[in-house]
């Protein structure tokens, strides 16, 4: 059995969207673009036809993981969330005591991780230092440069 990945409410309707977009958009373009090579001549000898059906092999791969992801995907909803610790969904708020910088994450399931958007995945090595830490507590993080030291401030959802 596969592992159930839990999704905000926006990152499951996104990737329904993309799943779908592929499905119809993207084999409907693919198609086009099997046919248009394929009037170029002689498939033995038309290295287009080749890259376009290599291309659709790849699109049908990436469906057909997008769907697999979607079959185990659950929308977690804010009453599900527990405030007293860091979890999925959680917006957190944390301390480098290095730098004494504060920054605000939300941890998220990896295919909505997005860090312009400050959220960060849950398998991720800070999504994963963070994880059941409570407020006050300190995460010690290891990333590639060393070690973090990061204080928990707040927990919000």
């Amino acid at each position: 059995m596969s592992e159930i990945i839990y999704f905000s409410k926006e990152g499951l309707h996104n990737l329904k969207q993309e799943v779908n977009d592929l499905r119809t958009k993207g084999r409907i373009n693919m198609a086009k673009q099997i046919a248009e090579a394929r009037e170029k001549g002689d498939l033995s000898e038309n290295a287009e036809y080749d890259a376009a059906k290599e291309a659709q092999g790849l699109l049908e791969l990436k469906i057909s993981k997008l769907q697999a992801i979607l079959s185990n995907a659950r929308e977690m909803t804010t009453d599900l969330i527990d405030t007293n610790k860091v979890g999925v969904l959680c917006l957190v708020t944390i301390r480098n005591l290095k730098t004494k910088s504060e920054i605000n994450y939300r941890l998220v399931a990896e295919k909505e991780a997005n860090i312009k958007e400050n959220k960060i995945s849950i398998t991720s090595p800070i999504g994963k230092g963070l994880l059941g830490k409570k407020i006050g507590e300190i995460a010690e993080i290891v990333i590639p440069a060393g070690t973090l030291q990061m204080q928990i401030l707040d927990i919000n959802y």
